[in-house]
C-alpha cells in the first residue's frame, strides 16, 4: 500500500453490542457513533473470544483464541513469541502510541525476578508507545483533577456519591463533572497528540482505550438522570435468581461470589439478591455512561471529519450481563457477556454498510495486516474483514460464534462447589452460538444446550434433542481441530532459503 492510512482504534471497555442507537436499542441514545455508522461498516454479530480484560485483549491484539494464546486471567501473561497489532504497525512504518491500558500482563521469562513490571496485571502490549497511561489506580487522572483545583484528600473515595433516600443504588452525581471524566481526561490526551501530527508526513497510529462504561457504575450529570430506570427492555433470564441457578452447577457457583461491590463503590450485598428494581437502576446509570463516552466520541470524530485517509475501528473487549440472568459483569457462557459493538470506517469503503454475519474480536488482528499488506509472525485465528468493508461476503465464513471462558480462578476460591474435579483438566467452558443454538461444553462436567438466545435452557438435551447437542460437539471440535497453531506448518524450511 503506497498511501497508507492513519490507524485509529478505540476500545470502550465493557460495552454491551447492543447498546446502540443504530443497533435499535429501544432506549440507549448514542448520536455521535450513530452518525459515525453512516459513514462506515457496522457487525451486528460481533462477539468477544473471551473475558475478562486481559484474556480478551489477548484475543483482540494477536487474532488468537484463547485455546492457543493462554492468557487465562488478569495476571496470566501473554507469551511473548506472538506478534500483535502494535508490533505488526512497527513493521509497517508506524510508531503505535497507547492512551488509556492495555492490560497486558508481561512474558516473565524476559524479565528479572525484581522487575516491579511483574506486580501487576497492568503491563503494555509490547510495540506501543505509551502518551498517557492510565492504570487502575487513576493516578495521572487523579493528578489531573487536582490541577483544575479538586481537593487530593477526597480521592480515595473519588467514585463515592451520596445517598438517594432509601434506595440501595444511588443516582446521584460524582464530584466530578461531565469534563473531567477518565473519558474526557483521555480524550483531551489525543487531541492534543493530534494537533501535533499535524503536517507530518508519515502516518500515524493510536490506540485510545477508554475505561468506561466499565464500573464502578457512577457517572456525572446529566448522564446519572438521562435515563428511566423503568425504561429498558425486559431482562433476560429465569424469574429468579434461584431458578436461573438450577439451569447449571455452574451458573451457582458464579453466583456465590458475585459481589455487588465490584459496580457500586461501597456496597457489600451478592447480586443474586439484588431486586429488579436495584438492577433497573444500575442499568440506567450503566446507559447514562454509555452516553457520557459518545459524547467524548463526538468530539473525536468532530476532530477527524476532514481526514479522509484514517482507517478508524471502534470497538469493546468484552460485554457486560447488565441485570441479565441475574448477573453483574463478564464471564461464564451467556451471550450478553461477549456480544459487543464493532464499527469500521476504511478510507474509500463502503459506507452505512451492514454485516450480519459472525465476527470475532479475533479477527481485528489479521484485517489490520491485511488493509496494511502486511504478514503476520503466527498463523492468526481470526480472519480479515476487509471483503464486508467492501460489502463482499467472503466465500467461505464461520457460521457461528465461539467464545470461552477458564474458570479455574472460582474452582481456586470454592473447590467445594466443584466436587470431584480433576485438577489435572484445564477448568474451562467453550461456546457456540448459531443462529438458533448455542451449546457449551465444560471440560469435565455436564454440557448445556440453549435455544433463543439463551431464553430457554434445555437441560435434559442428550434425550430431547440429542442430534443437535451432537451435531454442536462436532462442529466445537471441528473448530478446534482447525485452529491448532499453524505458524510454521504452512511453509517448508527451504522457502527460507535465499542463494
Amino acid at each position: 500500500m503506497t498511501n497508507r492510512p492513519n490507524i485509529l482504534l478505540i476500545t470502550a471497555d465493557q460495552w454491551r453490542g447492543d447498546c446502540l442507537g443504530m443497533m435499535g436499542h429501544p432506549v440507549v441514545k448514542t448520536p455521535n457513533l450513530d452518525a459515525f455508522a453512516e459513514t462506515a461498516t457496522v457487525f451486528e454479530q460481533h462477539y468477544a473470544a473471551t473475558a475478562p480484560c486481559s484474556p480478551a485483549r489477548a484475543s483482540l491484539y494477536t487474532g488468537l483464541y484463547q485455546m492457543n494464546h493462554r492468557v487465562v486471567w488478569n495476571g496470566a501473561p501473554l507469551d511473548d513469541r506472538f506478534d500483535n497489532i502494535a508490533r505488526a504497525a512497527r513493521r509497517a512504518g508506524y510508531a503505535p502510541t497507547l492512551f488509556g491500558y492495555t492490560d497486558t500482563s508481561p512474558d516473565p521469562r524476559l524479565l528479572d525476578p525484581n522487575d516491579p513490571a511483574l506486580k501487576t496485571y497492568e503491563g503494555v502490549l509490547p510495540g506501543f508507545d505509551v502518551r498517557q497511561s492510565l492504570p487502575e489506580d487513576d493516578k495521572p487522572w487523579l493528578s489531573w483533577l487536582a490541577a483544575r483545583g479538586h481537593d487530593p484528600s477526597t480521592f480515595r473515595r473519588i467514585h463515592h456519591v451520596e445517598p438517594d433516600g432509601e434506595e440501595l443504588i444511588s443516582r446521584k452525581p460524582p464530584v466530578y463533572s461531565r469534563n473531567e471524566t477518565q473519558t474526557a481526561f483521555l480524550t483531551d490526551a489525543f487531541l492534543a497528540w493530534l494537533g501535533e501530527q499535524k503536517g507530518k508526513e508519515t502516518p500515524w497510529m493510536a490506540h485510545i482505550s477508554f475505561l468506561r462504561p466499565h464500573p464502578p457504575i457512577t457517572v456525572p450529570e446529566p448522564f446519572n438522570t438521562m435515563y428511566d430506570p423503568e425504561d429498558g427492555p425486559e431482562f433476560a433470564g429465569a424469574q429468579t435468581a434461584l431458578e436461573e441457578a438450577s439451569a447449571h452447577p455452574f451458573i451457582a457457583a458464579l453466583q456465590d461470589f458475585q459481589n455487588l461491590s465490584s459496580h457500586i463503590p461501597g456496597a457489600d450485598t451478592l447480586v443474586r439478591d439484588l431486586t429488579r428494581h436495584d438492577l433497573k437502576r444500575i442499568r440506567a446509570l450503566y446507559y447514562g455512561m454509555i452516553s457520557e463516552v459518545d459524547a467524548q466520541l463526538g468530539r473525536i470524530f468532530s476532530a477527524l471529519e476532514n481526514s479522509e485517509n484514517t482507517l478508524i475501528i471502534f470497538t469493546s473487549d468484552h460485554a457486560e450481563m447488565m441485570g441479565d440472568h441475574w448477573m453483574l459483569g463478564k464471564g461464564g457462557y451467556y451471550r450478553e457477556s461477549y456480544h459487543i459493538p464493532l464499527i469500521i470506517r476504511s478510507p474509500g469503503a463502503s459506507r452505512n454498510n451492514r454485516v450480519s454475519a459472525f465476527t470475532s474480536a479475533a479477527d481485528i488482528f489479521p484485517t489490520l495486516l491485511d488493509l496494511l499488506e502486511i504478514d503476520p509472525e503466527h498463523a492468526p485465528d481470526g480472519s480479515s474483514l476487509s471483503p464486508f468493508l467492501s460489502s463482499t461476503t467472503p466465500g467461505f465464513w464461520r457460521d457461528a460464534a465461539l467464545w470461552e471462558f477458564d474458570f479455574r480462578d472460582l474452582i481456586n476460591r470454592a473447590p467445594h462447589l466443584f466436587p470431584g474435579y480433576d485438577k489435572n483438566v484445564s477448568p474451562s467452558l467453550v461456546s457456540r452460538m448459531g443462529p438458533d443454538w448455542q451449546y457449551v461444553h465444560f471440560s469435565a462436567m455436564p454440557g448445556i444446550l440453549l435455544r433463543d438466545s439463551g431464553q430457554q435452557v434445555v437441560t435434559d438435551h442428550q434425550q430431547l434433542h440429542r442430534d443437535i447437542a451432537l451435531a454442536s460437539l462436532e462442529a466445537l471440535l471441528s473448530t478446534r481441530m482447525r485452529h491448532n497453531d499453524e505458524t510454521l506448518s504452512r511453509s517448508m524450511v527451504w522457502d527460507y532459503y535465499r542463494e
